[in-house]
């Protein structure tokens, strides 16, 4: 009995051990058609062609102002942050070193409002703002009233990359970007004659009677010059970027929407990425940039129709002035604003940057 019962034993050790799984090395490629889920892949989840697209703020820009060698030089300088960008997606770069690349050069040129020729505060001081978030893993970045960061949107991406927080401001940020080894100026570096003869202006509309709507009269009737940008890469991630100096003359540590995560700048590639420009409290209120992508996910809006419902309609009903710029994994775009013009533009073909102002040049 006793031999039987270790015969009987023996007999299911050597059947179990018969029906294991094989655990021999296998290639890649016999690995992955064990996973048919991950080869199968539906067509319409591939991710579009690798594009950038950058805004260079909205708000009103007089067409007088515009005419002749002015329009030629903002015309040159979006294509030229277009062209530069995709060129870091078309040598295998990442979308936020594309958004980075486009953005940098936007904030180093005196005609929008980042970086160099960024407006003044109360006090005629550069308060600079900027935020970066990457799609793929919903990790972001941001500073906010910084005066001694030359780039703020690469600030924004070291406390992304190199810290645990997202939002990091003021002095404080300061500390942080410099023990990164990242270069450092002086405020007067951002200055230019134009902002402060901008500040000057307000100053004066802000003495009279009716300060606080000659102010407002003001502020909606200028041109927001925040720049932005969102990228898809050949990986299929979205990210997005925002950079700003924000409003002129404005008081007591004022933070736009710019550096609000969800606000002014939101990236996942479920939905889309988003940058926007205008009036900050409103799209700050209204977390234009999440609503945007939180439409598509929830609703299963189309990015065009998630975006006119925010700027043109919810906005709108506010008064909140402004546009955005969007893009979805697939390779779509939408730029929609409710203001009188928006500088913006797109490629997604190599030497084809797409430039526009006005509401009708797109058609």
């Amino acid at each position: 009995m006793k031999r039987y019962f270790i015969f009987l034993l023996s007999v299911i050790f050597i059947i179990s051990c018969n029906n294991r799984p094989d655990t021999t090395t296998e290639s890649p490629d016999t690995v992955s058609s064990n996973i048919p889920q991950q080869v199968d892949i539906e067509k319409d989840t591939l991710p579009g062609p690798i594009t950038l697209i950058i805004h260079g703020g909205a708000g009103f820009v007089d067409p007088e102002y515009l005419k002749g060698d002015v329009r030629k030089n903002y015309n040159d300088k979006l294509s030229e942050a277009l062209n530069e960008g995709y060129a870091v997606l078309m040598n295998g770069g990442t979308s936020e070193e594309a958004v980075m690349t486009a953005i940098q050069i936007l904030e180093e040129s005196p005609l929008f409002n980042a970086g160099v020729g960024a407006v003044l505060n109360s006090d005629g001081i550069p308060e600079l703002d900027a935020s970066i978030m990457r799609g793929s893993d919903l990790n972001a970045g941001a500073v906010a009233g910084v005066s001694h960061v030359k780039s703020p949107i690469a600030a924004a991406y070291a406390v992304m990359e190199m810290s645990e927080h997202v939002m990091m401001a003021g002095q404080g940020a300061e500390k942080f970007i410099r023990d990164q080894g990242l270069e450092m100026v002086d405020p007067e570096y951002f200055i230019t004659d134009r902002r402060r003869e901008s500040l000057k202006k307000a100053k004066k509309k802000e003495a009279g009677n009716d300060k606080f709507s000659q102010a407002y009269s003001d502020f909606m009737n200028q041109k927001f010059g925040t720049v932005g940008a969102v990228a898809l890469d050949k990986y299929g991630v979205i990210s997005a970027g925002t950079s700003t100096g924000g409003m002129t003359n404005k008081k007591y540590g004022r933070i736009g929407d710019s550096p609000i995560i969800g606000a002014g700048t939101y990236a996942d590639n479920s939905t889309c990425g988003v940058s926007a420009t205008g009036h900050g409290e409103y799209f700050i209120r209204n977390v234009v940039a999440y609503d945007i992508a939180a439409r598509m996910k929830y609703q299963g809006t189309p990015l065009a129709d998630a975006a006119d419902e925010v700027v043109m309609k919810k906005l709108v009903e506010m008064n909140g002035s402004g546009g955005i710029i969007a893009l979805d994994r697939k390779g779509n775009i939408a730029m929609p604003f409710n203001s009188k013009s928006m500088f913006r533009g797109y490629i997604n073909k190599k030497d084809e940057p797409h430039v526009y102002i006005y509401k009708d040049e797109e058609k």
